[in-house]
Formats: structure tokens, C-alpha cells, sequence
């Protein structure tokens, strides 16, 4: 995990920068951390930008004390991680161990605070895995059913087009990271499952 030290110290002086006490953390991969509007399309409910540049959800529990667990303020939790983890060849079973190991570090250190997982969207430079990104995502989402303090932000369906491949407008040129219109369905979708209003 050392490759990630740059971005964990990064990660870790900006949010000791914050001029307020975070209520909202959002934690997980490069789709969190390059998320630039974040902060001004989640302003009501104090936002946390803790994302770190290529994370894995096996590196997200990793860090977990280092990062999120400085956070004892945090009122919900939004992850979204696990697209690397298939990316680097790790299957979908194992993908939904780390997101379990993650919630279980989340319970010890907040208790029942909301968490929500974005679903691991489709991409054009991975499609090559969408068969793997699908079952991660349905055995992520049935470790989540019946947790009234878990939920499921799928973003999936609202990601591709009507011959069911991706929005080539939602990514960056890459095919990989999202473009401002990328992030303007995820903050919609993302406002709605916390029920907040979606007219700003």
C-alpha cells in the first residue's frame, strides 16, 4: 500500500484545513477525489472530500484510521470504490469481503451512522469487466438489503444508453473518469437517496 502514501497525506492536510465540522463524509476512489464540485453541490449538509486518487475498497479499509476514523463528527457516510479492485484482477466476491471489512470498521468507530454505496459504474475503458462490475455490484447490493442504515445509490441503469453501453458525455476522454455531466447525474442521484432537495 505504500504507492498510496502521497495521496493519503494529501488527503489527510486538506481535511485538517476545513474551516467547519464535517456531517457528510464521502470516501472511496479517483471518482470521489476528482469530484471538484463536490463541496458546493452537498454545502447543506457539510461535506468531506476523502477520496484518494486510484484507492481500492481493499485500500479504503486500510486507511481506514488514518483518514475517515478522524472524522468523529460525521452524521452519513457515501463510498464509492471497488471499480479498481476489479480493474486489478480481483474478482467480485473479494471486492464484497473489503466493502463488508470497510462497514464493520465504519460500525466499530460511528455506530449506525447512514452509509450509502454508490454502485461501480460502467465505464468504457472497463467494459471489457461489466459482467464482473455487475456481480460485485449485485453482492454488494444484497450484503446491503434488509440494513435499514445501509443503502444502495445505483447509478448504473442512468449510466448508459439505449443499447445499454455508456454515456460517452459522462466520462472524460479517458472513457474512464467522469465528466462534469458524469458528476452532475451522480450529485442528482446522490442528492435523492438522502432526500435533499435536487432544484439547486
Amino acid at each position: 500500500m505504500n504507492w498510496y502514501e502521497d495521496e493519503v497525506l494529501r488527503v489527510e492536510k486538506e481535511s485538517e484545513k476545513l474551516s467547519f465540522l464535517p456531517e457528510t463524509i464521502f470516501y472511496g476512489s479517483s471518482s470521489i477525489n476528482l469530484w471538484t464540485t463536490l463541496y458546493s453541490d452537498f454545502e447543506d449538509i457539510q461535506p468531506v472530500n476523502l477520496g484518494f486518487g486510484g484507492s481500492t475498497l481493499a485500500a479504503c479499509s486500510w486507511f481506514f484510521d488514518r483518514i475517515m476514523a478522524q472524522v468523529s463528527t460525521a452524521k452519513r457516510i457515501i463510498i464509492y470504490a471497488g471499480d479498481n479492485d476489479l480493474g486489478d484482477g480481483r474478482n467480485p466476491m473479494e471486492v464484497c469481503l473489503y466493502y463488508r471489512q470497510l462497514l464493520g470498521q465504519i460500525r466499530a468507530k460511528f455506530g449506525d451512522v447512514p452509509c450509502y454505496f454508490i454502485s461501480i459504474k460502467p465505464s468504457l475503458q472497463r467494459w471489457e469487466i461489466i459482467s464482473q462490475i455487475k456481480t460485485a455490484n449485485r453482492l454488494i447490493q444484497e450484503e446491503i438489503k434488509g440494513d435499514p442504515n445501509q443503502h444502495y445509490i445505483n447509478i448504473f441503469p442512468a449510466m448508459l444508453d439505449e443499447q445499454g453501453t455508456p454515456v460517452r458525455e459522462l466520462f472524460e476522454q479517458d472513457g474512464l473518469h467522469l465528466s462534469p455531466a458524469g458528476y452532475a447525474l451522480w450529485k442528482k442521484a446522490v442528492r435523492n437517496a438522502l432526500n435533499l432537495s435536487t432544484n439547486d
